[in-house]
């Protein structure tokens, strides 16, 4: 399962997310954007990104429970209960050592496939006869919206500072699937 990553001294390198996943990962992050810059100009493609998040919700929620190891939500409730502790001890540049998604990742993890699900369904039923044009429909359409580009901006800020504080490159991570461990 580890392997020596080529020239890194007293480190090994580990898969850790599956294609499937970083494929996943790169399409909601394309189509987060192409949602993000298209509303009102381009509704056709905004319409188009929201439905295509709606299936890649869906097949996250699959995949959580049918996918590789570091894929499945197991462990979602041991990180959310350690997540307070975790971000407290991020102010002292302590982060720990976890294979997987941190405990501040299983956070933004949960509050963006929730955020993502409230905007994109909630997207689909404003462009329904029966929900077109209701006021608290459109309301909490344009606000999980803001919200979910308020929590990328915290996820990518978040990969930087763990990446930095843990000298490891996070998002060549995200591209690879593997990540770097030392060896202490």
């Amino acid at each position: 399962m580890t392997e020596a990553a080529p020239g890194a001294r007293g480190a090994t390198s580990v898969q850790v997310w599956d294609l499937p996943l970083r494929l996943w990962h790169w399409a909601l992050a394309i189509l987060v954007l192409v949602a993000w810059v298209t509303p009102n100009a381009y509704d056709r493609l905004h319409r188009l990104a929201g439905y295509s998040v709606i299936g890649l919700l869906a097949f996250r929620l699959i995949w959580g429970f049918a996918g590789t190891r570091y894929a499945r939500f197991g462990k979602l409730g041991v990180r959310l209960r350690a997540a307070p502790s975790y971000i407290w001890n991020l102010r002292r540049g302590i982060t720990g050592r976890y294979i997987g998604l941190n405990p501040a990742g299983t956070v933004m993890l949960v509050a963006l496939l929730l955020t993502l699900a409230v905007s994109a369904i909630t997207g689909a039923m404003e462009v329904t006869v029966t929900f077109f044009g209701v006021w608290w429909v459109e309301d909490t359409h344009a606000y999980a919206s803001d919200a979910v580009i308020i929590l990328v901006a915290l996820h990518v800020l978040g990969v930087v500072v763990v990446g930095l504080l843990q000298r490891q490159n996070l998002v060549r991570a995200m591209f690879t699937g593997r990540k770097q461990l030392r060896n202490r």
